[in-house]
């Protein structure tokens, strides 16, 4: 067979064969697109795309085997990794369990603002349980983070005990630019997506000293009926970490939003 030939029978098989299939997008990045409709406008296989056209890298190939790498420099893939426990029938978190402390700071810059002017700019009143002794406090109006914590409110204030609606009123902090104490990460309050309230009853990790192997003994004496109402409204609640925070909530919906949320 000439060399001509053989060249058109490969042409004429390739020409048939299908074509290969395209990546697929992972699962993960669904709850995205679903969670922030307003800002993030599309998912390729290895980015998402927000609708002012940032493009957020999904995976950085690097190891994260290790969980402080893991926790400081985490890609968007790995904030999704372990997942949210929806509700008051949780397990005690195991050791590093922690679905929402590990995120991708670049992505929350891209959406709420790189700076704190930028930040601030997007800030708007919440009246925050003030027939219970609240207070007005600063949110992002950015993904509707504002109404949202403005309907937790509402909620707490319609359906709770006094005494509940008592201890939710006492807010100490939201806005903040700052980094997390002992560490160099930013905390969420830096964006105006996280409320900490309730101090009386709360239990955080570095307030307690480790066992002898260097574990930290899980404590809570935050009422779960306010974990939900937080959780109805797109908030995580800290009291579901390893290093357990339980004053502390933060605009996560991504965590909260079928298939990526771990419903009991």
């Amino acid at each position: 067979m000439s060399g001509a030939l053989t060249w058109l029978l490969v042409l004429g098989a390739t020409a048939g064969a299908p074509a290969p299939p395209a990546p697929a997008v992972p699962e993960a990045m669904t709850c995205f697109v679903r969670a922030y409709p307003k800002t993030v406008c599309g998912a390729a296989p290895d980015a998402l795309t927000l609708c002012d056209g940032a493009r957020i890298p999904w995976d950085d190939g690097r190891d994260k085997s290790d969980f402080e790498t893991l926790l400081n420099a985490p890609d968007l893939q790995d904030t999704m990794t372990m997942r949210y426990r929806r509700g008051s029938d949780y397990p005690v978190p195991p050791l590093n369990f922690e679905p929402g402390r590990i995120r991708h700071l670049p992505f929350f810059e891209a959406m709420y603002g790189a700076s704190k002017a930028a930040v601030k700019a997007q800030l708007v009143p919440v009246r925050w349980l003030l027939d219970d002794g609240g207070k007005t406090v600063l949110m992002t109006r950015v993904n509707g983070v504002a109404a949202a914590l403005q309907r937790v409110s509402d909620d707490i204030a319609r359906e709770l005990s006094p005494e509940l609606r008592e201890l939710a009123a006492k807010c100490s902090g939201t806005f903040n630019w700052r980094t997390i104490r002992g560490a160099k990460r930013r905390s969420l309050h830096s964006f105006g997506v996280a409320i900490d309230i309730g101090v009386a009853r709360s239990n955080y990790w570095d307030w307690t000293k480790p066992d002898a192997q260097g574990r930290y003994t899980y404590r809570n004496r935050f009422p779960l009926e306010i974990v939900e109402i937080f959780e109805r409204h797109g908030f995580i609640w800290g009291g579901k970490w390893y290093h357990f925070d339980t004053m502390h909530f933060e605009y996560r919906p991504e965590l909260l939003t079928a298939p990526c949320v771990d419903a009991p």
